[in-house]
């Protein structure tokens, strides 16, 4: 009994440690670069900045071009999104309840996207996009940013109607409820906060997109990851990357603080088959 116990302990504490380590591995760059984006001097081998001040915030947000990044970035994650969870949603419906041929083959070929290096097949679509005029254009962008959100669109919804209590619409299409009425009120509801997660997955996701957006819509087109590594490329002053970084964040994070507000946690692991 007292070995028992004793191997309890010891596991326990080595969950603490490893979840400290886990902590401090993600949460250490976050500190540093926020550190940066307030400190104007910073020189080795100070651990803390010598002077903090919102210099760099000005001379970053007084530029015309990184507002502009910013609204493009914003309404590219929209369109994005709006136009996968259109394309998308209906397609894991169809994937989840009904049967047809090939099924499998098609289901999993949304995942041959993210099964091959990125890059490459970015450049092999940049190729075509060349032919046929979208390079350095918002569409252009758009439809690369969609290849992106298939496996978050299609596989997390997926799960989430599959798992939906099929009593419950049985119960509702013995009452005499429509088919479209037994979706509206009872299907649509049990997977909407799985969808509603993977649809914010997909605006923060689409919002970060950097090789795309860069490999097809440079130079005309500039979001804010395309502008930040823009700056820190073409700028000796760490802060001014800082800064759009600490910008980049903001999005995210209300989009994140809305999920938590929105979905619940039990709820959400069902609609993953947990």
């Amino acid at each position: 009994m007292g070995r028992a116990r004793l191997a309890v302990a010891e596991a326990d504490w080595i969950g603490v440690l490893l979840a400290l380590l886990l902590t401090l591995f993600i949460a250490l760059p976050l500190v540093v670069v926020g550190t940066w984006a307030f400190s104007e001097v910073w020189r080795y081998p100070a651990v803390v900045p010598q002077h903090f001040g919102l210099r760099y915030w000005s001379l970053t947000l007084s530029r015309t071009d990184v507002w502009e990044a910013l609204f493009l970035s914003l309404r590219l994650a929209m369109t994005v999104t709006i136009l996968s969870a259109v394309i998308c949603l209906p397609a894991a419906y169809a994937f989840a309840r009904m049967k047809f041929p090939a099924r499998n083959i098609l289901f999993l070929s949304f995942l041959a996207s993210h099964a091959f290096p990125k890059f490459g097949l970015l450049v092999a679509i940049a190729g075509i996009f060349l032919r046929i005029g979208l390079i350095s254009t918002f569409w252009g962008v758009v439809l690369i940013q969609l290849v992106g959100t298939l496996m978050l669109m299609i596989w997390i919804p997926v799960a989430a109607f599959q798992n939906v209590d099929r009593r419950m619409e049985e119960a509702a299409r013995d009452a005499g409820a429509a088919p479209l009425r037994v979706f509206w009120s009872i299907t649509l509801p049990q997977a909407a906060p799985t969808i509603v997660a993977a649809v914010l997955l997909t605006f923060v996701a689409t919002f970060y997109e950097t090789e795309g957006a860069w490999l097809i819509g440079a130079p005309e087109i500039r979001t804010m990851p395309v502008l930040m590594v823009t700056f820190i490329n073409n700028q000796i002053v760490v802060q001014y990357g800082a800064v759009l970084s600490v910008m980049l964040w903001v999005p995210s994070f209300i989009a994140l603080m809305f999920a938590r507000r929105v979905i619940g946690t039990g709820t959400f692991a069902k609609g993953l088959g947990a």
